[in-house]
């Protein structure tokens, strides 16, 4: 089992674009790489903790590798936008690949060299060890299977891929 943190804008539509994956085995929204420990939503968005909104993916890597995954996750951001993914701006919404073990390093290096020579650009997606990661509040979790409307800038038909 491997764990890879992923920031993509609004953690709802990438926890639940993630759960439709063979080999995902748990996805957890949270905060990660802020500056306190714990915070709220209500911190994350008003009181400049520098958290980014990320999903904690636990993922089997027999049945699905970091590659792929890393693949998927570039369908679901525009890797040029800074502090902005949809209609969410601000700096919690800012794309990431954080990981907390190194031998990873090298998979998300040539994902991201990868996903460079496609867009012609360097990448506005940070990649770095993970600082800390909080979860967040329960009513957050799996928020658009509890919230089948609720808003996501993931377009409808990437969350069901596994079905086409």
């Amino acid at each position: 089992m491997k764990t890879i943190y992923l920031a993509g804008g609004c953690f709802w539509g990438t926890q639940k674009f993630f759960d439709q994956f063979d080999g995902v085995r748990s996805t957890t929204v949270g905060y990660a790489n802020g500056k306190t420990a714990n915070p709220t939503y209500e911190q994350v968005c008003r009181c400049g903790t520098d958290h980014a909104e990320t999903v904690k993916i636990d993922f089997d890597e027999s049945i699905i590798s970091l590659s792929r995954l890393l693949d998927y996750y570039f369908l679901t951001i525009d890797p040029l936008s800074v502090d902005r993914q949809g209609g969410d701006a601000g700096r919690q919404y800012r794309t990431g690949i954080y990981y907390t073990e190194a031998t990873l390093l090298p998979e998300i290096a040539a994902a991201v060299a990868k996903e460079e020579k496609k867009v012609g650009a360097p990448l506005a997606v940070e990649v770095k060890p993970l600082e800390n990661f909080c979860p967040a509040e329960e009513y957050h979790q799996k928020y658009l299977d509890k919230n089948p409307g609720g808003y996501c800038h993931i377009p409808a038909g990437l969350l069901h891929l596994k079905k086409q």
